[in-house]
């Protein structure tokens, strides 16, 4: 720009005074200097402004979120989710027929009670476990139910049906009423029974040792379905 400045210097026109180059230099280098401060100042302003608008939005978004779901904003803050809920119909509990397989609520397979039309000796009962047979030969005041699947000459394994003129001393007993007749539930023996008085007999029931497959439900139904002769 300085040498181009000395050469229209050497072209003066006429009536014009000299050309003073270093004062134009001084003045065009000021014009710059003015141009650059202006450009920081703006940009500095602009900085400014859209961190502005950050800070803005940022709490808006927070004031929308106010009572649910927290958002995070920086390392040091944890988000948390609401639950999610399921968007399936629940599945209704199905109705248990009479005589069908009985389903536990906590998934813990029962028995099913079945009808049975074979009386055994004294000792008759219209319903009877399924998979549970007499073992053979059927005595007159005991029975002695087995799977059939798994035999095994382990009483406590089994389900005992026993006609006395007593009753027996049971442990945690429940007493339940029922049809005129009051149904005794408890334990015998660190085995869970049941007992009721027939006529002048009592029919007492043992069910295997530490079976979750029966309930107080079953094993009144089960020796409500029973006589003695």
């Amino acid at each position: 720009m300085k040498k181009l400045l000395e050469g229209f210097a050497d072209q003066v026109a006429d009536g014009l005074p000299p050309a003073d180059i270093e004062a134009d230099v001084s003045r065009g280098r000021r014009a710059l200097r003015r141009i650059k401060r202006r450009r920081r100042v703006t940009g500095v302003l602009c900085v400014a402004a859209v961190s502005a608008a950050v800070l803005a939005v940022g709490n808006q978004v927070k004031w929308w979120n106010n009572g649910s779901t927290e958002v995070a904003t920086g390392d040091g803050e944890k988000t948390s989710q609401a639950p999610a809920t399921a968007s399936g119909a629940v599945t209704p509990t199905p109705m248990i027929a009479e005589g069908s397989e009985t389903v536990s609520t906590f998934g813990t397979p029962t028995v099913q009670l079945v009808a049975n039309r074979q009386p055994w000796n004294t000792i008759g009962c219209t319903l009877a476990p399924r998979g549970w047979t007499p073992e053979l030969p059927i005595a007159r005041d005991r029975v002695v139910l087995s799977r059939s699947t798994t035999r095994t000459a382990d009483t406590a394994t089994k389900v005992v049906l026993h006609s006395a003129a007593t009753a027996q001393s049971l442990t945690s007993v429940r007493v339940k009423d029922e049809g005129g007749k009051a149904f005794h539930l408890g334990t015998l023996d660190g085995r869970a029974a049941g007992q009721v008085k027939l006529a002048d007999r009592w029919l007492l029931v043992e069910l295997p040792a530490g079976s979750l497959e029966w309930n107080d439900e079953l094993l009144q139904r089960f020796l409500a379905s029973c006589t003695v002769n």
